[in-house]
């Protein structure tokens, strides 16, 4: 990954007997975003295995800059915002990351 790249991590957790809204949410947002914006690299979504309201997004960007920019003002995630207040407990919590480096199996 280039330099300036940046690896978004979001957990989120879920309001109480909403993990599969939240996860639906999630997965709709998230095929907006990777098709409609050019600096969004990837998305990965998981499920914590031993609490499903335990919710992980490790999003691939161009630059932390356009995930901080860009991406927050955007109309899908706005709206996404405003309706997860429904299935979302309080506000995710954010960090950035810096790939060090990388192993991929052959043939990947």
């Amino acid at each position: 990954m280039p330099s300036d790249s940046a690896t978004i991590v979001i957990a989120y957790r879920a309001l109480p007997g909403q993990a599969d809204r939240a996860r639906e949410e999630l997965a709709t947002l998230i095929d907006v975003v990777v098709r409609e914006e050019p600096d969004c690299q990837g998305i990965h979504l998981h499920q914590d295995a031993a609490d499903p309201h335990r919710l992980l997004l490790i999003e691939y960007w161009a630059s932390a800059d356009a995930f901080t920019g860009p991406h927050m003002q955007t109309p899908h995630l706005r709206a996404f915002m405003e309706r997860s207040r429904a299935f979302i407990a309080g506000p995710p919590e954010i960090t950035f990351w810096r790939e060090m480096s990388a192993a991929l199996p052959a043939g990947r």
